[in-house]
């Protein structure tokens, strides 16, 4: 049989295929690296956009909140504004109630009644004054509880005292005077 030498070919072969094997490794490597950095740059870009993005939103979120500040200071003034305009309404409404007081006093102190004194606290009268007697007095309360202006007459103190040959009656009334905000629910 003859003998024929595979051998230098088998070789050959074998060198090829490594060299060959070498060759897709490097460039699996280089692929891969090229993959890695592809994929790291795309992430630093879209890192980077989304930064951006969030710097734009502080900013943003900065300027409303100096607006919405300015809102709220607005509204303060607003609300001091309207505080005001009540009050001043408040003392446009009671402007004719002073009139209607001393018109009513007037108008309700029968004969023989002489008032000394008032004192006004919120809408409560104090009225000190003089009568003929105690009779009048009590007239003066029921007129007082008659009156459309005035209401809730109470009696401190009533004192008869003898001056001369003639007595008279010392008293001290308190009373409600009607608001017209009060006239305006009836």
């Amino acid at each position: 049989m003859p003998r024929i030498n595979l051998l230098p070919w088998r070789e050959e072969e074998r060198k090829t295929r490594q060299r060959d094997f070498g060759v897709a490794a490097i460039g699996a490597l280089l692929g891969g690296v090229a993959v890695v950095m592809l994929t790291m740059l795309a992430y630093s870009q879209m890192i980077s956009a989304q930064e951006s993005r969030n710097e734009r939103l502080t900013t943003e979120i900065i300027v409303l909140e100096k607006s919405i500040k300015e809102i709220d200071d607005l509204e303060r003034q607003k609300e001091r504004l309207l505080a005001r305009m009540e009050i001043i309404d408040r003392l446009q409404k009671s402007r004719p109630e002073v009139v209607h007081l001393f018109d009513e006093l007037v108008r309700q102190l029968p004969d023989g009644v002489y008032l000394t004194g008032m004192k006004q606290t919120g809408s409560r009268i104090e009225i000190r004054g003089v009568a003929q007697s105690s009779t009048r007095v009590s007239a003066l309360m029921r007129q007082i509880d008659a009156s459309e202006w005035l209401s809730d007459p109470e009696v401190e103190r009533v004192e008869t005292t003898d001056i001369g040959s003639s007595r008279q009656a010392e008293f001290v009334v308190y009373l409600k005077q009607t608001r017209t905000d009060d006239m305006e629910g009836l």
